[in-house]
């Protein structure tokens, strides 16, 4: 039976977590016995120079400031190489929006990854294709069909933080709307690139409207069934205009619970060890998540925020272990390439 909002709010708040961890991970038992995965991939951010200047966000640099940058494709494809030396099988290319960077910045940059590498580009946000689409003066299926061409093979679904405009207004008023991020999605959804889905909490944002946020995705699914996963993350407020406290252990725990309850048409829930440490994802394995995203040979988003964790193979198949799980390395797709 399909949880409505209502019922959502009433569970959350008339449950304890262990109860809720319990409903979430029979969910989970059910779809994936005892597999938990991961993937081996590299963050790529090619640019830091943003126009949203977002006040949640400790990575952006207006263009005159000494720490701003911009990668060369040069040093792009090296760092692709380096990650494919490593095992990677993914890299996730994303950066802020660079009013000097047209179209065919990107065009070339997945030609030249596609040329030389086998290896997934699972890159660029929504805002990123939106940003793109308005500065070329195209529509935005235009510009994911010219992106796909060139070599892109699915979105992340960075940029999303909570798709309630009242929320957004506060922490990101330059940033795209809810309609404008979910629109994306369907429009990539409609051409068959497959995308994941993100919520990222601490904004001061209610439970209520982190159920919305749900819903919009829930129902984005029925209607293309494109997203591949949902991840859920906690903002990071070191060196943040917006600053703040980090939410609980106990606060994200509960919530990620509710997303495997709530988004019952998502196949994977991904724990975030990058933004809760490596002891609370070994712990989202018992509240609904069968995934524990990548090992992140490069991270640099979160790090600006004052937190960094680190990851490796070995590591990661040992907490897997640990938790009683059998762990895998899967691809972009979730299809299983070793299991340790």
């Amino acid at each position: 039976m399909r949880l409505n909002k209502n019922e959502s709010i009433n569970l959350i708040n008339d449950s304890d977590l262990l109860k809720l961890g319990k409903m979430a991970d029979d969910i989970r038992r059910h779809k994936f016995s005892n597999i938990t995965t991961f993937i081996i991939d590299r963050n790529i951010n090619y640019t830091n120079i943003c126009q949203n200047e977002c006040d949640f966000c400790a990575f952006f640099r207006r263009k005159n400031q000494k720490s701003a940058y911009l990668l060369s494709h040069d040093e792009i494809i090296e760092k692709v190489h380096e990650a494919v030396e490593a095992g990677a099988t993914q890299v996730m290319i994303q950066g802020g929006l660079n009013p000097e960077l047209g179209l065919d910045y990107y065009e070339t940059m997945l030609r030249l990854i596609k040329k030389q590498f086998n290896i997934t580009i699972h890159s660029f946000t929504a805002t990123e294709i939106q940003y793109f689409a308005s500065r070329e003066g195209i529509s935005i299926l235009e510009t994911l069909k010219r992106l796909k061409a060139a070599g892109l093979d699915s979105l992340p679904g960075g940029g999303a933080e909570i798709l309630v405009d009242e929320v957004r207004k506060k922490i990101s008023p330059k940033k795209i709307s809810s309609y404008d991020w979910l629109n994306v999605m369907k429009v990539a959804h409609d051409i068959g690139m497959k995308s994941t889905a993100t919520m990222v909490i601490g904004f001061g944002e209610t439970m209520e409207q982190r159920i919305e946020h749900m819903e919009k995705i829930r129902n984005l699914q029925d209607e293309t069934g494109g997203f591949r996963a949902f991840i859920m993350w906690s903002f990071q407020p070191g060196n943040t205009k917006l600053g703040g406290e980090k939410v609980s252990s106990w606060d994200y725990m509960k919530t990620l619970a509710l997303s495997r309850i709530y988004l019952d048409n998502i196949e994977h829930i991904q724990g975030s060890w990058v933004t809760q440490g490596e002891r609370i994802g070994q712990l989202t394995l018992g509240f609904g998540a069968d995934d524990l995203g990548s090992i992140m040979l490069e991270e640099n988003v979160v790090r600006a925020a004052g937190t960094a964790y680190e990851m490796s193979i070995q590591k990661m198949v040992d907490l897997i272990k640990n938790t009683g799980n059998i762990p895998a390395q899967r691809d972009t797709e979730y299809n299983i390439l070793k299991t340790f």
